[in-house]
């Protein structure tokens, strides 16, 4: 199945039921009326709404209508929880590399997470709204999980049968804020303002086989500034399935039914110890950071630059056929101007 949340003036919007083909939507007041009381209540909820879903794409229901993205808030507006991990270690690897630090052996068996702010997403399509371009503005484009409830200390060969949905994200970074806040010792907050999720959270039986061993094998496409950036396979160098990081989150504590959990920026090996742009031949990069990172290593200096006004990014992911399966992230980054 696969869901949208259409903004309708109240904090958690409308759920809508949209078609595999992203073409028509359907609200389903009658069963649910947000994507958290499915949630809520997957096992009594689901089976009713698959017999919708089945005959929105039979084309069987008379009052659905065009699906429109435009106005799609992110598919949970708000969630319990919010914690992003840091899947992809050859991310890491090229961070620690960039500022000649050690590489601890833990980093490849214990996953990174940090647990973000979920009061307030962004749309898939809103602005991203920033004071000052000083701050470093980055995108990050990532896979994310929605799951059920998860018992405290479940397993990681158990946890994958608690995911419910997945969608993508662009987890927006202040690259320059974060070194001051990391060494303080409490990690993430103000350099990790709200994120944005894609239109669209789908089952994962919607992937087909491109959904296996908790992963999603299929490329991440990111376009900046309208010219191709990244298209690494999320499937690929991912050293930590969704099962193992929703076990490392569940370790010490139950996790409510919607909490989501992030894959962190989806990054490929691509054979070299500098990866490669798409312009080189390469899979290109999910994000600015990564980029520098490389200019850093093979000229000892940056030279591309964080997002300015004006700048916009699109994040997006196709099937085998080239048809866009959770819509896309589509934002712009203006100035925050306080009413």
């Amino acid at each position: 199945m696969k869901f949208a949340t259409y903004r309708n003036g109240t904090r958690d919007g409308q759920l809508m039921l949209v078609s595999r083909d992203l073409k028509k939507a359907v609200a389903v007041p009658a069963l649910a009326a947000t994507l958290q009381e499915v949630l809520d209540d997957w096992d009594g909820i689901a089976p009713e709404l698959e017999k919708a879903y089945t005959a929105l794409n039979n084309g069987e229901l008379s009052d659905a209508v065009e699906f429109d993205e435009s106005l799609c808030e992110s598919p949970l507006p708000r969630a319990y929880q919010w914690a992003d991990g840091s899947a992809y270690v050859n991310h890491v690897e090229l961070v620690r590399r960039a500022r000649n630090a050690e590489m601890p052996p833990s980093f490849w068996t214990d996953p990174l997470m940090y647990q973000g702010g979920s009061d307030d997403f962004l749309g898939p399509k809103d602005d991203i709204e920033m004071a000052d371009t000083a701050w470093g503005i980055d995108f990050e484009g990532e896979v994310a999980v929605i799951t059920d409830d998860v018992p405290m200390g479940v397993s990681a060969e158990d946890a994958g049968q608690y995911i419910r949905l997945l969608m993508l994200v662009n987890d927006v970074s202040l690259r320059g804020l974060i070194p001051n806040e990391l060494g303080k010792g409490f990690g993430f907050f103000q350099s990790k303002p709200s994120s944005a999720f894609s239109p669209v959270a789908v089952t994962p039986d919607e992937l087909g086989d491109a959904w296996h061993d908790n992963k999603v094998h299929l490329p991440l496409l990111s376009v900046y500034n309208n010219s191709d950036f990244g298209k690494p396979n999320a499937g690929e160098d991912m050293t930590f399935d969704f099962s193992q990081l929703v076990a490392h989150a569940a370790k010490t504590r139950h996790l409510s039914a919607g909490a989501i959990i992030g894959s962190g920026t989806v990054s490929n090996k691509q054979g070299t110890d500098h990866g490669s742009a798409i312009s080189e031949g390469g899979v290109g990069y999910s994000c600015i950071a990564e980029v520098r990172m490389i200019e850093t290593i093979r000229d000892g200096k940056p030279t591309t630059g964080f997002m300015q006004f004006g700048d916009t990014i699109k994040i997006e992911m196709k099937d085998a056929g080239g048809n866009s399966i959770f819509g896309s992230i589509d934002q712009k980054v203006v100035q925050y101007k306080p009413e």
